[in-house]
């Protein structure tokens, strides 16, 4: 199993320009990549793997115009390269777009290198960490708590912000955390926009909205910095004015999330929730802002890891199971029931039914059918 730590780094200036290097040198490689891919097809018609890359691009440091790729690390070259493999292969079955050149306006900068020869290190008593071509750098821990498993890659990444963090990706051999006693409960989860999600034990837990109560206040960041003359440095301040909300209400759902997941695997033994295909209702116009603000795809895979590490079952429902419009007590299909329908009457046994707490029941009763 592998695991990942996450960390907030503090390099020095030496050190936040050769981040910088490493990055824009990445960038510049998975670009070259990608245009000499396309050259090959396009001329040739000839498609070159990752291997005839790699080759290429030991050639291009030795050239004297691009001996500035041989001040960074190389495996952030050798994993560009590789990242850009991946991504034709994702093109060719079909689970994304081609692939496009990078910018270095875009949001977030990253680069990734390997573990060798004991080139990583960490010293949680010190709060720093070791990264090749950059020594030790100091990072923030709340809890010192030691770095499990045996280390496989760091990933260095730049917010908007100016911010620093390192993701530490792990291999153990067993859970990360002790398991906790098996429960014996079972829950159904129905996820919605007015109340985060509703349990079938009929307790609702309340959506925040997070990005929508901080609409104002980023409205008046992105004036301010609409004002401001381009390539000024207020317009920077500006920028990263409006980059620091963002993170900000980024922050809040993703602590939100972890709470509420935490809770549901701490207190059952066998979580059941829907399959939403969230990607396709983000297209509706009139919801796609508060689908994405709700975080329902995240809370997901937050679960399921979540589950895995404490040795608990998460059963998801097939997306096109009708739990909305299915009786509860005498399974009758309600096929007349509308959105706008927050509680209905079973025309069969004449149960009332809410329309929320009557979906968590079902999905309940269907993923205990598919657990058993």
């Amino acid at each position: 199993m592998e695991i990942a730590y996450k960390l907030r780094l503090y390099p020095t200036l030496d050190q936040q320009v050769m981040i910088a290097k490493t990055i824009g040198c990445a960038r510049f490689v998975y670009n070259w990549g990608l245009e000499i891919r396309r050259e090959a097809f396009i001329e040739e018609k000839r498609s070159l793997s990752y291997g005839d890359c790699s080759e290429l691009l030991t050639s291009l440091k030795q050239d004297e115009g691009h001996s500035w790729l041989r001040e960074v690390d190389k495996f952030a070259l050798q994993n560009a390269l590789r990242n850009l493999d991946n991504a034709y292969v994702n093109f060719f079955e079909g689970r994304a777009n081609y692939p496009r050149f990078k910018s270095k306006h875009q949001g977030k900068q990253k680069y990734r290198t390997n573990m060798t020869n004991n080139n990583i290190r960490v010293d949680t008593e010190k709060c720093r960490l070791k990264l090749p071509k950059l020594g030790w750098i100091k990072f923030r821990s709340s809890k010192k708590r030691p770095i499990k498993g045996r280390i496989l890659n760091v990933t260095v990444s730049q917010t908007s912000n100016a911010a620093y963090y390192a993701s530490i990706c792990c291999e153990i051999d067993q859970l990360p955390y002790k398991s906790t006693e098996p429960r014996k409960y079972a829950v159904g989860v129905d996820l919605g926009l007015k109340d985060f999600c509703i349990l079938s034990s009929g307790e609702k837990i309340e959506n925040p909205k997070h990005f929508s109560s901080s609409q104002k206040k980023l409205a008046r960041f992105q004036r301010r910095l609409a004002k401001k003359t381009k390539g000024s440095k207020n317009r920077d301040k500006a920028r990263k004015a409006v980059a620091k909300q963002h993170q900000k209400v980024a922050n809040q759902r993703n602590d939100f999330l972890h709470k509420e997941s935490r809770k549901l695997i701490n207190e059952n033994q066998v979580i059941c929730i829907e399959d939403l295909n969230v990607r396709g209702m983000v297209k509706n116009r009139t919801l796609s802002k508060a689908i994405s603000d709700a975080g329902w795809g995240i809370f997901q895979k937050m679960l399921t890891y979540k589950a895995a590490w404490h040795d608990r079952q998460v059963v998801v429902i097939n997306r096109f199971y009708p739990s909305t419009q299915l009786c509860n007590g005498c399974k009758t299909k309600n096929p007349m029931l509308t959105l706008s329908d927050r509680k209905w009457t079973c025309p069969v046994c004449k149960m009332e039914c809410d329309r929320d707490v009557n979906a968590a029941k079902n999905i309940l009763c269907e993923g205990l059918r598919l657990s058993a």
